[in-house]
Order: structure tokens, then sequence, then C-alpha cells
């Protein structure tokens, strides 16, 4: 997980806990969080690691193929079945599952699974009593909990799933992760694409910076790809975003160079969201998602290296700063 926000510190040191363990985990997320590439990392962090991977779309089966799609079939189970397949569960014997979208299971197949995971048995159409050695996990866009209320999932498979659990912050709770995941997406990209980018200007990086994220990383890199397409320079800048970007360049207070240090870039960023909301506080702490009283005592650890236009409790366009 790219990131050194207080938020994936957090979740990488859920990662290693999860990686020591062969318990169950959900994993949940606004959509583009991450979460298989989570699943990912506890899988190859894990003494599984040289067993397979299988991800699983819960929300893409339809609910007469479940039980073959989760379990397999022996050949001459039913109508076209001209060869044995061995399902999910056996395509990841020795490995990990990814079940995604698990609250979208359909509810007939819940038991089957809680027994799969209960004592490791199931039985594949038209064959006999089998055993699977797979370490589950499972991921969701949804409230499970919320699932289990309106009855779409039992109890008694969430309980057994939820050992171990990781949610994942959207990115604009951790926007200060932003340029961090610039950089990596155009190492990754540039070299697939032959373009010879080397990083992206302070107003690109601002509009980058004031921008919401509805879509998360996912949207993240697929505008930073559409970018190192569309560049004709090293750098890129607003014209290389896409049109809805062009107006959102952030004041420079809120742009952070490459290289900054994390304290100093939580600095910057704080004060920079004060200078943006007009000096208005309570603004600025519901721009940053944090209380009130959150925000002033971060204004007081900073206090001696603000601003000076926070210092003399004025805006930076000159107006009262307290916000009250």
């Amino acid at each position: 997980m790219v990131g050194e926000s207080r938020a994936i510190r957090r979740v990488r040191s859920l990662i290693q806990a999860a990686a020591s363990s062969l318990a169950p985990v959900i994993i949940t997320g606004e959509s583009g969080t991450g979460k298989e590439r989570v699943a990912r990392e506890i899988h190859e962090s894990s003494s599984r690691r040289s067993g397979p991977f299988v991800a699983l779309n819960c929300a893409a089966i339809p609910d007469t193929l479940a039980e073959s799609e989760l379990f397999g079939y022996e050949r001459g189970a039913f109508t076209g079945a001209h060869a044995r397949n061995p399902g999910a569960f056996g395509d990841a014997d020795g490995g990990t599952i990814l079940l995604d979208e698990f609250t979208q299971l359909e509810r007939q197949m819940q038991p089957k699974l809680l027994r799969v995971l209960e004592d490791r048995s199931f039985r594949r159409l038209g064959g006999r009593e089998g055993s699977v050695d797979v370490r589950t996990l499972a991921a969701t866009n949804q409230s499970p909990e919320q699932a289990v209320r309106d009855r779409r999932f039992r109890a008694d498979l969430y309980y057994r799933l939820n050992v171990l659990r990781i949610d994942l912050p959207p990115l604009r709770k951790r926007i200060e992760d932003v340029p961090l995941l610039v950089e990596h997406f155009i190492r990754e990209i540039r070299e697939r694409e032959h373009k010879p980018v080397e990083g992206l200007d302070d107003k690109c990086l601002g509009a980058l910076m004031a921008y919401r994220w509805p879509g998360n990383i996912r949207e993240l890199r697929n505008v930073i790809e559409r970018a190192i397409v569309m560049s004709q320079s090293r750098k890129l800048c607003l014209r290389d975003l896409p049109a809805n970007f062009k107006h959102r360049e952030a004041p420079a207070s809120m742009t952070i160079p490459f290289g900054t240090s994390r304290a100093e870039a939580d600095r910057q960023f704080v004060f920079g969201t004060i200078a943006y909301a007009r000096g208005n506080k309570a603004r600025a702490a519901a721009m940053l998602e944090v209380s009130r009283r959150g925000l002033y005592k971060f204004l007081e650890r900073y206090e001696a290296t603000a601003p000076p236009w926070h210092r003399n409790g004025t805006s930076h366009n000159g107006r009262n700063g307290t916000g009250d």
C-alpha cells in the first residue's frame, strides 16, 4: 500500500497481522480503495504465498450458477458438463480465496460456505463429499452489518468471516498520500507507455490535491494514465488533466513538493486548507473531515511555525480568520 498517512500505516500493520494468521479476514472500503490489492498483499506475505490466489466476484455470479462456480462439478453432472470443474474453492486449494462483494452471495449458498469455513468440507455437483484447504478473505464496498440487519446475509456466517477486519479509508480521507501515489503511478505507467515523464508541476499537483476522488485510487490511476498519454513534456501539467480538473487548481499554500517530510506536509496541508477556506476554521475542519476541537489541537501544536497570515489572525486575503 503506497502512502505514509496515519490511516495507511495502520492498514499496513493490519496486513502484517493478517498475514501471520490463517484466520478469515473481512476487507471493507469504497469502490476503488484497493481491497483486492490488500487481499493479495496478505496472501503474498503469508505462509501460503506459494499456493494459488483466486479472486471471485460474488456479485457477478448468477444465482443458478453459484454452487458450481464456488464448488465445481463432476463430468456429466448436468447437460453440458463435458469435463470436471474444480470450482473456485478447488482452484484455491492450498492457497487463498477472495470472495469479493461477499454480501451479495446468493442466500441459499451461505450455509454451504459456512460449512467450508468450519470443517473444510463440501460436495461438488454430481460428486461425493470432499475437503479443501483454503484460507478465506472476504471484501465488500457495502456495510456487512447492514446486510445482516436486512437479513440478506446470515449472521452466523458474518461472525465466522469477521475474525479480522481491515477497513480501507477513501482517498479523500488521506489526501496527503496523493503525491506519493502519483509518483508511484508515473513510474509504473511511463515505462509501459515509453514516455519520458519525470513528474508534475505544482499547479497540476494542486488540482489533484483539491479534488475529492469519488473513484478513489482507481480513479487517480486512470487520471495519471490519461495525463501521461496526453503529455508532450517531461512534466505533467494542468492541460494534461481531464476538463473537470482545469478549474480545481489549489492555492500555492496547498501544493506540497515531493520530498517534503511527513510532519511538514501535514503542517503545510492543514494551514493551506485554512487559507483555501479563507480563514474560516469551521469550513476548514469540514474540508479536512476532522472535528473543530481536533483542528484547534493541531493549530496549538504548530502555532510557532504558522504562516504570518495565520499568526496575525487573518486569512490569506486579509479577512478575519476566526471562522466563528
